[in-house]
């Protein structure tokens, strides 16, 4: 089998042989469990630690869309086991590169010329590898710093593949039209391994947030094409290094401020939201600035989906279940009249209270993150969320789901005092200027 099995075939016998090898493990577990009924918890999460490590073991062979999985998976709030979301969150950070002479033969293929014609320097050892590419250290020639990532061969051939898979299985779990939702998720992997169109997303962030607050890189265009990407090196930690430094709490107040501030002022401007919220996509920066990277998946949401999303904060710090369950019904995730009333009924009220939670952070002048009673308030509203088998809501609710999950998660594990009263005028005049707008395309 290749360095990465691009094929269906490769790739559905690698799936077929995880599926094998962590039914063995559960086989294992419920032996331990026979032989020794009061020791099963521990047999519980023996097995859980051996079927994640598994899992981590042959996404990470994978790479492309089975990666991703495993990063969307790593930042769940309540559905998975801990043990899984701990092993899983190795995906953000740790996943093996793929050889040097492949990555010299991609350089060469795509600029024209070998590594070290191109620039001053280049590193072979990757200094970080993702779902899609690894990224590997240079100096150009004028002696900047730079970081060059490189696309996994045939990883964009790979996406029809993976999600075919996927979707045979979900037709089987749930109800209702979910390819829409497939095709949301094909759109934004395409974009993503077109590192031309990254490129241009590199140079839109740039240009709005590299300030004495926020660091992007640039993009150098001359040293890129589809498949390999140059921009300029932003030297910073990982929050997993930051926080492994025993930060103060101003330390961490600072950046999580700044990831705070981030999100709000891209809902200001409302046309593109960095919407791949997971702590392997930022940097804490030694001055102080918040190091935004990985531009690849960028959303870019619909006017009418935009000014629905906006309203919820503003319907939950009013309080009006009435107005609240109109602008569910309005976001298609309840049902005007629905034809199960008692799960329709246990559907509303985890609405309600899933949503006053998110909107728990406004309704203080400061909040604090490190409250671990709001953390496990999330996560056991997320475990106790009524079950059903039909996709409902907007194909656009993955994203911006996962920004907003993904912001608090980043805050929770930060553990950042926020100030945030004075962002709900920026959600408030977004609002307004999407209805004027919204208004006048439909007039």
């Amino acid at each position: 089998m290749s360095d990465f099995p691009s094929t269906r075939f490769e790739r559905g016998k690698v799936f077929a042989r995880t599926g094998l090898k962590m039914g063995t493990n559960y086989a294992k577990h419920y032996v331990r469990k026979s032989l020794n009924p009061k020791d099963e918890e521990s047999s519980r999460n023996k097995l859980h630690t051996e079927n994640a490590n598994e899992l981590f073991k042959e996404f990470s062979r994978l790479k492309g869309t089975a990666l991703k999985v495993a990063q969307t998976m790593s930042m769940d709030q309540g559905y998975l086991p801990d043990e899984y979301v701990d092993v899983l969150a190795q995906s953000q950070y740790k996943v093996p590169p793929i050889n040097k002479a492949l990555v010299r033969q991609i350089i060469q293929k795509e600029l024209g010329a070998a590594p070290e014609k191109l620039f001053a320097s280049f590193e072979d050892e990757a200094i970080a590898a993702a779902s899609i590419g690894q990224v590997h250290k240079a100096i150009s020639k004028e002696g900047k710093e730079l970081a060059v990532k490189i696309q996994y061969p045939n990883v964009r051939d790979t996406i029809d593949s993976d999600l075919s898979m996927g979707r045979a299985v979900l037709k089987r779990l749930v109800k209702g039209n979910i390819e829409e939702y497939f095709e949301e998720i094909r759109d934004k992997l395409l974009e993503e391994t077109d590192y031309i169109n990254e490129g241009n997303q590199i140079n839109f962030f740039a240009k709005n947030y590299n300030t004495d607050r926020f660091a992007t890189p640039e993009w150098i265009e001359e040293l890129s094409t589809n498949k390999v990407l140059t921009m300029t090196f932003l030297k910073g930690k990982h929050m997993k290094e930051f926080l492994a430094m025993n930060p103060t709490q101003d330390e961490r107040n600072n950046f999580g401020q700044l990831m705070w501030d981030f999100f709000h002022e891209q809902i200001q401007r409302g046309n593109m939201i960095h919407a791949d919220t997971h702590p392997g996509n930022f940097l804490f920066l030694d001055d102080g600035r918040l190091g935004i990277i990985d531009f690849g998946c960028v959303k870019n949401f619909p006017p009418d989906f935009f000014e629905l999303y906006l309203r919820l904060l503003p319907t939950h710090l009013h309080g009006d279940k009435v107005e609240m369950r109109q602008l569910y019904i309005d976001m298609e995730i309840l049902k005007d009249k629905p034809d199960d009333t008692i799960h329709e009924e246990a559907l509303t009220e985890f609405c309600y209270g899933f949503g006053d939670c998110f909107a728990l952070p406004y309704r203080k002048g400061t909040f604090d993150f490190g409250n671990k009673e709001f953390e496990n308030t999330i996560r056991e509203f997320i475990k106790s969320a009524p079950r059903q088998a039909e996709v409902r809501g907007s194909r656009h609710f993955i994203f911006s789901s996962r920004v907003q999950i993904g912001l608090y998660r980043l805050l929770t594990e930060l553990q950042a005092v926020i100030k945030t009263d004075e962002h709900i005028p920026i959600v408030e005049k977004k609002l307004l200027e999407l209805r004027k707008e919204n208004l006048a395309v439909s007039v």
